[in-house]
């Protein structure tokens, strides 16, 4: 599916500020559709780094910062980390020089709240979220991939990864559908937003991206 007009003009406009485009992107799509595989050929090529709020979460909390004090005591307390904790922690990463050129989000965020708090806290430094890249693949392939995974570890005498024990996985896929991909809506009202068949193969998928980003 052709990213919009809109989309386009706002990549370009940043490509042209430098040698490598700049590019805020988020990234959307059902467990194991491949967002992982993607994130790291797109980060090659455009030198922007894949931002994962469980990675900055640990991170700060191993920092001992100020957010991460915060963030840790929450958690052990058993609590779920709010938002505006998970804002900060990102307005604190993407200051950081290998996000000069942009990057990329990848779960989060996850309700249309934090979208807004993203987009408010973005628009006070001048910045925005320039496109989201949905990743679809049907649930009924997403559920072939992981047998195939778990199949292929035990073949070797491994165990098959947690996530792709079938009552996980299906829980997995549940939670996408119900909480996450319900804020796609929230960006296509904004003309940012794209989806693409994810079960081309990886290549053909690599390819798409980089048409529709530049």
């Amino acid at each position: 599916m052709k990213v919009s007009s809109k989309s386009k003009e706002t990549c370009v406009a940043a490509e042209g500020k430098g040698s490598s485009m700049k590019s805020n992107i988020i990234l959307f799509g059902p467990p194991g559709a491949g967002k992982g595989t993607q994130a790291q050929l797109l980060k090659d090529k455009y030198a922007i780094p894949q931002l994962s709020t469980g990675d900055m979460l640990r991170a700060a909390v191993a920092s001992q910062s100020d957010l991460g004090k915060k963030a840790d005591k929450i958690m052990k307390e058993g609590g779920l980390v709010p938002d505006e904790v998970i804002i900060g922690m990102i307005e604190e990463r993407i200051t950081q020089p290998d996000c000069a050129n942009g990057f990329m989000l990848d779960g989060f965020p996850r309700t249309v709240a934090q979208a807004e708090a993203l987009d408010r806290m973005l628009a006070e430094k001048g910045k925005k979220i320039d496109v989201v890249i949905e990743v679809k693949v049907p649930d009924d392939e997403l559920k072939k991939r992981s047998e195939k995974r778990a199949a292929e570890a035990i073949a070797k005498g491994q165990q098959p990864r947690p996530d792709d024990v079938p009552e996980v996985f299906t829980k997995r896929l549940k939670t996408y559908w119900d909480q996450t991909a319900p804020v796609l809506p929230y960006y296509a009202k904004k003309g940012i937003h794209f989806a693409l068949d994810g079960t081309k193969p990886i290549e053909e998928v690599t390819s798409i991206i980089i048409a529709e980003l530049g």
